[in-house]
């Protein structure tokens, strides 16, 4: 929920624990800036159940934290990334599946791709789909999360369009486990319905070091674009 100065994320809008999701938080501040295409920049964990100031700023965005030291800011942006075509339902449907019945190492209880019941969490489940270079995911919104026109409000759509990202990194790519959501630029095509079949999917674009580079996208279940994203993730510090 959020004032005119403060936002706090309930404990439900987890990512790692005692952290927001950055996804949700992402999407909370995209709404708030009102342009079409945003980028925000994570430079901090965000707590939950705590107050946190939110605030414009000068050039049209929005900062989230201390004025000094803000814990994220976003944007208007351009977003220049081509999607691939979405797969299959049924390939993302048994993507999904594998994941559940074996999780991959890393996972937590995260509102975005953490193992929860249905009303408790967006249950994107990405793994790679043979002979494909992406990892993806059969997606149905739950109508718990609809709002009163039964659509998924916006800044849940950019939930979706980021634990994807990590599961790219990871499964086709260096990334390690423990590893953050540094940026995601995100714009939103078509709105997205509850109860209704949906594609999540993403793909590796480059990697450096500790820095992987991912795109990201939600399609209807017959591959119409509803939202696209590239992020940046960043690996943990290797232990000294």
């Amino acid at each position: 929920m959020t004032t005119s100065d403060a936002i706090v994320v309930p404990e439900l809008y987890i990512g790692y624990p005692e952290v927001a999701f950055g996804g949700y938080v992402a999407g909370v501040l995209a709404e708030r800036s009102g342009a079409r295409t945003v980028r925000v920049d994570f430079r901090g964990p965000v707590p939950v159940e705590v107050p946190v100031r939110i605030a414009e700023t000068a050039d049209g965005g929005v900062e989230l934290g201390d004025a000094e030291r803000p814990l994220a800011s976003a944007r208007p942006a351009e977003l220049q990334v081509d999607p691939p075509a979405a797969p299959s339902w049924d390939d993302a449907a048994a993507a999904a599946e594998r994941f559940r019945a074996a999780p991959p190492s890393g996972v937590v209880d995260c509102f975005g791709c953490g193992l929860r019941a249905a009303d408790r969490g967006l249950r994107v489940y990405c793994s790679p789909v043979p002979g494909l270079d992406l990892v993806a995911s059969a997606w149905i919104p739950s109508h718990a999360f609809a709002d009163p026109d039964g659509l998924l409000p916006t800044h849940l759509v950019w939930g979706a369009l980021d634990c994807p990202g990590n599961w790219a990194g990871r499964f086709l790519g260096t990334q390690r486990p423990g590893a953050v959501t540094a940026s995601l630029t995100g714009t939103i095509l078509r709105p997205v319905a509850a109860g209704e079949p949906y594609i999540a999917y993403a793909w590796l674009l480059s990697e450096s070091g500790r820095k992987h580079t991912m795109g990201a996208a939600v399609a209807t279940a017959e591959g119409e674009l509803c939202a696209v994203s590239e992020a940046l993730w960043i690996d943990p510090r290797p232990a000294p």
